[in-house]
């Protein structure tokens, strides 16, 4: 092969794997029923968060990571999840689709990186169901006095002994429970929807008990480094901060609640409403709660297993126990319905576009589920609830979390500076006082026939002619280009509408990494610092604030018709910034298993996903033949029809033949 034909070569198949997802004209169209409300929604979310993060985590976190200090873990967890939140929520309001962040990112960067989130996904939500479950058996356990753990090595042995990721027995009940909870699920979205809002409420009076009750028995002492109990800082900021990493698993909640959109009455308010509503929520209760649990029993003798019940019985508050344990059954089983509501959908949504074996789109007639994603991936959880142990299985779950949010945090920049040609969402179109005119691509842009005429005035619609023509505005043409007092700078001007701006996130990104793999693993250095680390902190801040100030540059699209967070790029990129440092406060063997999973990921992705895509198949047939001649341009009727990819791909048109349209 030649030089040139390589070149060809690499170009298609990086054309491939970077192609984004075409938006259907109708996007609240789906096999899926539309039977959910803000209510719903919101207590889906809060349902989702609230049991893993207080029953599953807060014993470990006290105990082993932070001490008193996990109050600011989850603090620290909960401000990175409302940044991520809030790039979720306008995603959620504009796709209202099952994928979440795998719609997200394949609609804005491409297919190879929105395969990887959504493969991702998938295991965080495994994951999520698996050691739900294997909390909830131990919350019963406790209730029972370990008689099921005991009974089990009894009778069916050990599995393993002093090893961090297989289970020390099977258990049992914890994969029972799994799969009554894949069972509820498949009966359809409402009744599932309805166990989870009732088991939430009965839920939040217990945590109301829990905060009323622990702070009467709450001793001040326990966070003072004078009483000899080790302080508000037991295992120094770091410790802090590493718990803050491991608490970050309690708030993934709220991507159910975008991936409830879907099944949504009216996704664009719903979605986020229900996301900063449940979002608040939860953290001011994990912030009551974690500090109630300090402040009754010092850090150390926290039971990881059963933190709430033991601390009560320790203060001899022993009636109180098991209105606890009740209340932890509750919480949990919300927990392991949230993350089981999830996964089938999050599978759906993949092999709905062609990245995941076909079967699982199939959605069921009378309950409207996607009910083979419901069984394979159920059975799959369970088994993980089966042998697998909690600790290991919360930390392998939080990076792939943190690595999703990441990017699409960085797609949020990307979208708002995207050039108006790029851009499939419905824009509103802007007041203007200039005469001329110009042609409206509406199977880019998708203008309406209504579409609404201003920001002051979002219901006034401005009618088009026959030929589709809108009053000229120039905010849209400059969407993703450089500020009009910018357009001369050398290096910036040479770069396409938006492609200067996905250049800098990239840059961003990875600078953001070096500045914060220095500050993590080189703390030492620069508590006495030393220079080079101090000057690599200084490069490095330096330079994500150039390419900050690069993005901020350009002209920003802000003529959505949905819901936007403020503050762009700011927000996103703190979002970023928070992300990755969390990533880095996980251990090796966490960023091994991270590593392994995303590599037989790709091996799917390009032995199968690739060459089954939807938009794969667009590209190879797309429409009916044409038939042209000669040297003459294809008609623009038929060209309009072709994406910018099928268009690339036609053969030169000096040769006589057939085209599809």
């Amino acid at each position: 092969m030649s030089e040139v034909g390589k070149m060809d070569f690499i170009k298609r198949q990086l054309s491939r794997i970077t192609r984004v997802k075409t938006i259907p004209e109708d996007l609240h169209e789906t096999s899926l029923r539309r039977c959910l409300n803000t209510f719903d929604i919101t207590l889906l979310g809060i349902g989702h968060m609230i049991g893993a993060g207080i029953y599953v985590l807060t014993g470990t976190v006290v105990r082993e990571k932070a001490g008193p200090s996990a109050v600011l873990s989850f603090l620290f967890a909960g401000t990175a999840a409302l940044l991520s939140a809030l790039c979720y929520a306008e995603f959620g309001a504009r796709i209202p689709k099952a994928g979440s962040a795998y719609s997200y990112t394949y609609v804005t960067i491409g297919e190879i990186w929105g395969f990887l989130i959504g493969w991702n996904i998938i295991l965080e939500h495994m994951i999520g169901a698996a050691s739900v479950a294997r909390a909830w058996s131990g919350a019963m356990d406790a209730i029972f006095n370990q008689a099921i753990r005991n009974g089990t090595i009894e009778h069916i042995g050990r599995l393993s002994q002093d090893n961090e990721w297989i289970s020390e027995y099977p258990d049992m009940v914890a994969m029972g429970i799994t799969l009554i909870a894949f069972l509820i699920i498949g009966f359809g979205a409402k009744i599932s929807v309805n166990f989870n809002s009732v088991f939430t409420i009965l839920n939040a009076l217990v945590l109301a008990f829990i905060i009323i009750i622990g702070f009467t028995f709450a001793d001040p002492s326990l966070w003072s480094s004078s009483s000899g109990h080790g302080g508000f800082f037991p295992f120094g900021f770091s410790g802090t901060l590493s718990g803050a990493a491991t608490c970050f698993f309690a708030y993934i909640g709220f991507e159910g609640i975008a991936i409830a959109s879907e099944e949504a009455r009216d996704p664009e308010k719903s979605i986020p409403r229900a996301t900063v509503l449940s979002l608040l929520t939860v953290t001011t209760l994990y912030l009551l709660v974690t500090a109630a649990l300090t402040l009754m029993i010092p850090y150390y003798e926290t039971n990881t297993s059963a933190a709430f019940p033991f601390a009560f019985d320790e203060v001899g508050a022993h009636w109180a126990k098991y209105i606890v344990a009740v209340g932890t059954l509750l919480g949990i089983s919300t927990s392991l319905l949230g993350s089981a509501f999830s996964l089938p959908r999050s599978v759906y949504a993949m092999a709905e576009d062609g990245l995941l074996f076909g079967f699982f789109s199939f959605v069921h007639s009378k309950t409207q589920t996607p009910i083979y994603a419901v069984i394979v991936f159920g059975a799959l959880s369970a088994l993980m609830a089966l042998l697998f142990e909690i600790t290991t299985l919360v930390e392998f779950m939080s990076i792939g979390t943190l690595f999703g949010y990441t990017i699409v945090a960085a797609s949020i920049i990307i979208l708002r500076y995207q050039p108006v040609s790029k851009c499939q969402f419905k824009l509103r179109a802007e007041e203007t006082q200039t005469e001329a005119a110009e042609p409206v691509d509406t199977s880019v842009v998708n203008v309406s026939e209504t579409t609404p005429l201003s920001k002051s005035d979002p219901s006034t619609p401005v009618k088009t002619d026959k030929s589709g023509l809108l009053p000229k505005s120039k905010s849209h043409d400059d969407f993703g280009r450089l500020r009009q007092n910018l357009r001369e700078v050398p290096i910036l001007r040479r770069f396409e509408p938006g492609d200067g701006v996905k250049s800098a996130v990239v840059l961003m990104g990875l600078f953001m990494v070096g500045l914060m793999l220095v500050v993590i693993e080189g703390a030492e250095y620069l508590r006495t610092a030393t220079w080079w680390a101090v000057l690599l902190v200084i490069v490095f801040s330096l330079l994500i604030v150039i390419f900050y100030l690069v993005i901020v540059a350009h002209e920003k699209n802000d003529a959505f018709l949905t819901f936007q967070i403020p503050f762009v790029p700011l927000i996103p990129a703190l979002s970023m910034l928070i992300n990755i440092a969390l990533m880095l406060s996980l251990t090796y063997l966490t960023w091994l298993r991270l590593v392994i999973w995303i590599t037989v990921g790709l091996l799917l992705y390009f032995v199968y996903g690739i060459h089954y895509s939807r938009e794969n198949k667009k590209i190879q047939g797309y429409g009916p033949m044409v038939e042209y001649k000669g040297d003459a341009a294809l008609p623009e009727s038929t060209m309009s029809g072709m994406t910018e990819e099928v268009k690339e791909l036609q053969p030169p048109r000096k040769d006589e033949g057939l085209y599809q349209q």
